[in-house]
């Protein structure tokens, strides 16, 4: 157990951390991981040592385990020293007994493997549009789910007549078989090999879904994108996960949003920015140029000795608060482009401007008489 890493920093969590907080840094990093969505070659390796990492600290009794005998106490091979005697013996109970469904000498059994549990999360991609995560937009997603079966409505049988208690299990889904150790008599569990762990015998199979009590369906769905989404925020399609385990309910459908770039536009936050060119005249003298917007053209005042690179503001005209708050902003940035070719007309224009300036004390003499 040497080269197990601690289940607190695989999560990266504190060891005082809530439920919520545990099942939030699970969520984050089992998308991060997932191999459909990381390439990584170490992806799968990561993606199994943080589910075990959550089927552990999500559990309390496998987390109390944990937390006393460390990765022994859930691996079955938890010591009975430096601090942990037989006066313990109760603790020592539950801890077996939520393992290997039950303690010593059979006292405890563990939860019967035919209860209900909700299906695993999903985990998919959604690449949308520059202009749909300002304004917003509603798709259609076409996917593949597993839902119940709608003749039989989940239990698998042609009709309630061909139901029947699993009688190797009695009903439980399990089945138990002792074993002697030096500690006394060990109660191991597995999933009944009969019934697969629902506890029930059906003499007919629902024709519509050969018994399993679901049907594979590829269905469409809409997704309604918020106005102001950005990259890496989710969204959550409830029941659209993997199929729930006897009778559970699905689990969910999380759509991580990829944002596009745009071709004049970037994005900070709730603001976007944009260049435009100038004139050196347009610069020296100030004007008023009709400037792009996601809401159309706005009419921006160019103040007079504009330099180059400097940054005007037009409020109001960025993206929506997702949460409802107030639009951001449009920053034009200035980019004074220099003609590169001159007419007859334009070169003497700038000659007589490079002689006032001479006359007056160019740019470059007022910085060379800095040194002096």
């Amino acid at each position: 157990m040497a080269d197990k890493r601690d289940y607190y920093d695989v999560l990266g969590i504190s060891k005082s951390a809530t439920d919520d907080e545990i099942k939030r840094a699970y969520r984050k990093l089992a998308k991060k991981y997932h191999p459909d969505i990381n390439k990584e070659p170490d992806a799968a390796d990561k993606f199994k040592e943080i589910n075990e990492a959550n089927e552990v600290l999500s559990d309390p009794q496998k987390r109390a385990a944990y937390d006393q005998f460390g990765h022994a106490g859930v691996d079955g091979n938890a010591g009975f020293g430096g601090g942990a005697g037989f006066a313990d013996f109760d603790d020592l109970n539950d801890i077996f007994g939520s393992f290997f469904g039950g303690g010593f000498g059979g006292g405890r059994s563990s939860r019967a493997s035919n209860s209900p549990r909700k299906g695993q999360d999903r985990y998919m991609q959604l690449r949308i549009d520059f202009m749909d995560a300002i304004f917003g937009k509603s798709t259609e997603l076409t996917i593949n789910v597993d839902e119940e079966c709608p003749d039989c409505h989940g239990t698998g049988a042609y009709s309630k007549d061909d139901i029947s208690v699993c009688t190797k299990c009695n009903g439980r889904g399990v089945v138990q078989q002792a074993t002697r150790t030096m500690f006394g008599t060990m109660m191991n569990t597995t999933t009944c090999p009969e019934c697969r762990g629902t506890g029930k015998f059906i003499k007919r199979k629902c024709t519509s879904c050969h018994g399993e009590g679901y049907v594979h369906k590829t269905v469409k769905i809409d997704v309604k994108i918020p106005a102001g989404i950005q990259s890496g925020q989710q969204l959550k399609v409830s029941g659209k996960g993997e199929r729930g385990v006897n009778g559970g309910p699905n689990g969910d459908l999380y759509l991580e949003i990829i944002v596009g770039k745009h071709e004049n536009y970037t994005r900070d936050g709730k603001d976007i920015h944009i260049t435009i060119p100038l004139s050196v005249a347009d610069a020296a003298l100030g004007c008023k140029k009709d400037v792009p917007t996601p809401y159309g053209d706005i009419e921006l005042t160019v103040p007079e000795g504009t330099q180059h690179g400097q940054k005007l503001r037009i409020r109001g005209k960025g993206v929506p608060d997702i949460r409802g708050g107030a639009t951001g902003d449009e920053y034009v940035h200035i980019d004074i482009k220099i003609p590169t070719k001159l007419s007859r007309e334009e070169r003497e224009i700038y000659e007589k401007l490079r002689n006032i300036e001479n006359k007056n004390g160019s740019i470059f003499d007022k910085f060379k008489n800095a040194f002096k």
